[in-house]
């Protein structure tokens, strides 16, 4: 039976278009992580692959809108395309997870918030508010300091330690005086939120508000952070029931969708 791939008469390829395509991807990775762009001479370090194979994937990703060069002189970076394939992700994501951010917010009685890491803000792309006279509000399209918020934080601990240092400053601009403002000791909580998978934010952000959050992580939308903001008042002495509570809502979600939460 001849391959799909492969020509008859054609002698077989041991990487084939499968090889090309994970190589492209690692591509599009590394400038995701180089804002400022790369060279072809630093991909063909990083990667080491020949100049020949780097140009190659690089000319077709350009075609395609994946990447471009444009006045960057020599400098590639993500392109257009990629902008328009994370919107539509986004839009999935959004569409897929609002069920249960509406059932996590009648459970508690909460507001509940979904959101995604921008560089090192986090940024509110949809919520379910709760009826409550008193209660936590942000609004959809708006960005917080990562650094300083549940849902930020559960972002922010999927990164290496050498990308958190990267983000960022220290010292930590102090929003309330409940910020934690030197980087060393945001990183070492951060080890702490891997380990639990949850994150906390206790007046850290804003003066009488605290909040839970945890991500859910991989394919096919990527890697979002649902987070449970409300009044301290009715957060103290609740939270590990809030943790408990959120946690099983995202394994529900990962389980659903077949999700690998790694």
């Amino acid at each position: 039976m001849v391959s799909p791939v492969q020509r008859p008469g054609q002698p077989a390829r041991p990487d084939g278009g499968v090889q090309v395509i994970a190589r492209a991807a690692e591509i599009m990775r590394l400038l995701r992580r180089s804002p400022g762009g790369l060279t072809q001479a630093d991909l063909m370090e990083e990667l080491g692959l020949a100049r020949t194979t780097v140009h190659r994937i690089l000319g077709a990703l350009e075609s395609a809108g994946f990447v471009t060069s444009g006045r960057s002189r020599g400098r590639f970076r993500l392109g257009p395309e990629i902008a328009r394939l994370a919107e539509a992700a986004r839009h999935t994501l959004i569409l897929d997870l609002r069920p249960y951010l509406e059932e996590l917010s009648r459970t508690l009685n909460e507001t509940v918030d979904l959101s995604v890491l921008e560089h090192d803000q986090v940024l509110f792309i949809d919520q379910v508010v709760a009826p409550q006279r008193l209660r936590a509000v942000s609004a959809v399209g708006v960005m917080f300091p990562a650094y300083c918020c549940a849902n930020g934080k559960a972002l922010l601990a999927r990164l290496p330690d050498e990308r958190i240092s990267e983000l960022l400053p220290d010292p930590l601009p102090a929003l309330t005086p409940s910020t934690i403002t030197r980087r060393e000791r945001m990183i070492a909580e951060l080890a702490e939120v891997r380990a639990d998978a949850v994150a906390f934010d206790r007046e850290e952000h804003t003066v009488g508000i605290s909040a839970v959050g945890s991500v859910v992580a991989g394919s096919p939308w990527g890697i979002a952070a649902i987070s449970i903001p409300m009044p301290t008042q009715r957060f103290a002495g609740r939270e590990s029931e809030l943790a408990a509570t959120l946690m099983e809502m995202t394994s529900r979600i990962e389980a659903t969708f077949n999700v690998s939460p790694g």
